[in-house]
């Protein structure tokens, strides 16, 4: 989903902030995917298909949504980093929680900035 949405901010989004958040999006959850897809493979699992995004609404739309997803990633990750029984899956999930965590960091700041740029208009 992160992909999807972050190919319709780099397209749709307003400012540069916001669009360099949806490509970041973009290349950072490709290669996590990829390699999830390759686990899932080894595992004998297959995953759901992505699902497609909806329409644009609005940066402040786009980001308030990727504050909340990553706020539920990072704690599903951490949980599996910390407590999960399938060695790879574990490995998997440790080795992508800083980019989440990252991510939400970014979301949180983009947040913050378009607050501050909407109450100088």
């Amino acid at each position: 989903m992160e992909v999807e949405w972050g190919k319709l901010a780099a397209q749709n989004g307003q400012s540069a902030d916001v669009k360099n958040f949806g490509n970041r999006m973009i290349t950072d959850h490709s290669k996590a995917n990829n390699e999830l897809m390759n686990l899932a493979k080894e595992e004998g699992v297959s995953l759901p298909a992505a699902k497609p995004p909806g329409k644009w609404k609005s940066d402040k739309d786009y980001i308030n949504m990727m504050v909340k997803d990553h706020e539920k990633a990072v704690q599903l990750f951490t949980t599996e980093a910390n407590e999960g029984r399938d060695a790879d899956i574990k490995a998997f999930a440790s080795k992508t929680l800083p980019t989440l965590q990252e991510h939400l960091q970014m979301a949180r700041q983009l947040t913050q900035q378009q607050g501050s740029m909407s109450q100088a208009r």
